[in-house]
């Protein structure tokens, strides 16, 4: 069952001052790590690729907080055509490794959103994470797909994009799948209760809607976003 109204706004209160809280510890932390990767390119090759990849992953980490505190703040989210399997790319550049074996299936290259790329990406990022921490301690397997629709909200006059993401894990159990995308609830060992409220939320300011699919095994989420 999900929350009462009153309860998820004072849930969401609460994730706002948790996101600027967090916000201001990362933007510390990634500081000192861009200015420790400066001194060390001082004495090491400036081909040095683990520098360049802390250095993409500082960049990566700041977009994202940017992006979230302006998610947090209730800013519209500027959205723009992008591939969907560039999403799906990017949304697994910072997952634990080894996590999950990634499979992609109809997933066409000129296939697009209109979105914010980098909190479409976070979303997908979400439910990846999500995978595998279910699936945890063994490795999952993920299977993404993608194809264009008609829309079924508006008499089809705007086209959507289905995204599926669906894992072989144990499967959400019915008596907690209403709470599922409710924030600070979590159902998953280690788990914060903000990954599926974050996933929520970032679909909704795109005009998107996503859903838990009913499945016999694994559990498998249907995201449906605008098509360019």
């Amino acid at each position: 069952m999900e929350a009462d109204p009153a309860t998820r706004r004072e849930r969401l209160v609460a994730i706002g001052e948790i996101a600027a809280e967090i916000a201001h510890e990362l933007r510390n932390a990634l500081q000192i790590v861009s200015a420790n990767v400066y001194l060390a390119r001082q004495n090491l090759p400036a081909s040095e690729p683990h520098l360049a990849k802390i250095e993409r992953s500082a960049r990566l980490a700041h977009a994202i907080v940017d992006d979230l505190m302006a998610l947090a703040r209730g800013e519209p989210a500027h959205a723009e055509p992008v591939a969907v399997v560039d999403l799906v790319l990017q949304a697994r550049e910072t997952l634990p490794e080894p996590g999950a074996d990634f499979e992609d299936v109809v997933i066409p290259p000129g296939l697009q959103v209109r979105a914010h790329t980098g909190l479409a990406a976070r979303l997908l990022h979400a439910l990846y994470e999500n995978s595998i921490r279910a699936s945890a301690p063994r490795r999952a397997h993920v299977v993404t797909t993608a194809e264009r629709i008609a829309s079924t909200t508006d008499g089809g006059k705007h086209d959507r994009v289905a995204i599926t993401v669906a894992d072989d894990g144990p499967g959400v159990p019915p008596e907690i799948a209403g709470t599922l995308f409710e924030p600070l609830v979590s159902h998953t060992a280690g788990g914060t209760g903000l990954g599926l409220a974050l996933a929520r939320r970032i679909t909704e300011a795109h005009g998107g809607t996503i859903a838990l699919v009913p499945t016999a095994k694994g559990a498998t989420f249907r995201i449906e976003l605008p098509a360019t």
